[in-house]
Formats: structure tokens, C-alpha cells, sequence
């Protein structure tokens, strides 16, 4: 019977469409797989920050959950924003009942605006409940000076924080280096049992990089989902973040920080046999 490449996405509501489940749904479309959703919490923001927070129940976040996955054939999960222990324990609860075979994680903890988007004693819960079960997690430098404790400020540190990590439980980091802004962008990728590897790419400046992380953990998860290795689809996910930072850095949207271009070159939808 013929589908197609399914992705979930797990994460919370971007208003303004630039992050979150919006964002993932525009990434998961553009890369040629089909999008399904589960939404964590409400957000009202636009390009200049988020106003407030509306935390979604976590049993009809469980029923989100079951619709999906008792009906359709998932391939991969994103998760996302995760801000209350008790959400985070009917997604680790869904992850073990349904086991789908890829899980990407990018623990979204503070807006490009600097909003602090995650209560501080769930941090302690993604350790124990999320992180051992998702084959990927994907922070940015501050998400993992929070998860670390410490400060990153050079390659260097962010190879031994991407260790750390790894080291604590987590089987696989994309550690992403795009907050130190020079002209190469450095991401580390650590794994279980092999050496890290340093992912070099360009620096290419814009202003409207609202969403970057989203983009970039929904196509990675993508990619998995169409049948690529990890490796290749960290690759064909940082090709695709760079084309579409490249063809939205000149467009306004909002007053703010604005959206990458997701769409910037779509694929046909993909049929699986």
C-alpha cells in the first residue's frame, strides 16, 4: 500500500507562524513528507516576542497523541517546546507505547527574542524522561549552557558540552554553534561510542532567523523519515537552513526578527512503497 514519509511534530503554537508547529508544518511539506501535529501549549507572539503562554492539558495533549499515532504510520517525531513536567511524561509515556523509529528533540527553552520558555524545574524531567528516548537532541549554545550549567563561548567548549551530554544520557547532540557569529558557523555532533564531529558552514547574515531551530530539528526528522541515515539528514538539514535563511534575508515580516523562507524551493510530495 502506497503513503507517504509521515512526520509528528510534538511542540508548542507560534501565533505569528514563523516557529513552533507552524514552522515544522512548513518544513515537513517543503521537504516532500506529510505533516501530523500534537500541540504542547498556546503561545501569542509575533517577530517581537511572545506576550504569553497558554499550556495545553496534558490529557488532551495525550489525545492528540493517541488520534495520531493509532491511526496513522509515523516515521519520525520532532518534539519541541516542552515547558511542564507533566507534559513531558505523556510524550515519554506515547514514545513507549508506540515506539516510532526516529525521535528529534530540540529542546526549545528561550525564544529568539530571549523569552525564557520553560518552567526551570522541568529540566530535571527532560534529563530523565525525554532525553534517553530521542535518537537526537538539538540545542543552541543557550539551551545548552541551561542543560550543562556552564558557559560556551568557543568551539572548543562547545565539543567538550556536546561530550558532556552525550555522556549524561543523551544518545546523540547537534550541538548548534550559530550564536557565535563569525564567519564560519561551527555545530558539533556527538555520538555514543564515536568521536564528535565538527560540522563547518557559512555565516550568512539576515535578520530573520526566527525559527531557525524549529526548521532545522523538523527537517532532520524529515530526512529520517524519507529513509536517510543521521548523518545524511543533518547534512541535507543544514543545506536546506542555509538556502532558506539565504532567500528570506530580505524580506520583512513583522517588526522584528523575521521567518526563514521555507518555501523557497518545495519538493513533490514523496510516495513510499
Amino acid at each position: 500500500m502506497n503513503r507517504y514519509p509521515t512526520v509528528l511534530t510534538i511542540a508548542g503554537s507560534d501565533s505569528g507562524g514563523g516557529a513552533g508547529i507552524q514552522a515544522d508544518l512548513k518544513t515537513i511539506a517543503a521537504l516532500g513528507a506529510y505533516g501530523t501535529s500534537a500541540i504542547t501549549a498556546l503561545t501569542a507572539q509575533n517577530t517581537q516576542g511572545v506576550r504569553a503562554i497558554h499550556p495545553v492539558p496534558p490529557a488532551f495533549l495525550q489525545e492528540q497523541l493517541e488520534a495520531v499515532f493509532e491511526d496513522i504510520t509515523v516515521d519520525a517525531v520532532k518534539i519541541g517546546m516542552v515547558n511542564t513536567a507533566e507534559v513531558a511524561h505523556v510524550i515519554a509515556d506515547a514514545l513507549d507505547r508506540f515506539k516510532p523509529s526516529f525521535v528529534v528533540f530540540d529542546p526549545v527553552m528561550v525564544s529568539t527574542s530571549g523569552s525564557k520558555l520553560i518552567q526551570d524545574e522541568t529540566v530535571a524531567v527532560l534529563w530523565k524522561e525525554l532525553f534517553p528516548r530521542a535518537d537526537l537532541i538539538t540545542p543552541n549554545l543557550d539551551e545548552a549552557e541551561i542543560l550543562i550549567g556552564g558557559q560556551i563561548r568557543t568551539a572548543a567548549t562547545m565539543k567538550g558540552a556536546a561530550i558532556q551530554m552525550v555522556e549524561k544520557g543523551c544518545k546523540a547532540v547537534l550541538l548548534k554553534g550559530g550564536h557565535l557569529v563569525a564567519p564560519t558557523i561551527y555545530d558539533v555532533l556527538a555520538q555514543r561510542g564515536q568521536e564528535p564531529l565538527i560540522l563547518e558552514s557559512d555565516y550568512i547574515e539576515s535578520r530573520n532567523v526566527h525559527g531557525t531551530g524549529c526548521t532545522l530539528s523538523s527537517a532532520i526528522a524529515t530526512y529520517l523519515a524519507k529513509g536517510n541515515s543521521l548523518a545524511e539528514s543533518i547534512i541535507f538539514a543544514k543545506e536546506y537552513i542555509a538556502g532558506a535563511i539565504r532567500e528570506g534575508k530580505d524580506v520583512v515580516t513583522g517588526h522584528g526578527p523575521g521567518p526563514l523562507n521555507h518555501s523557497f524551493s518545495p519538493l513533490s510530495m514523496q510516495i513510499l512503497s
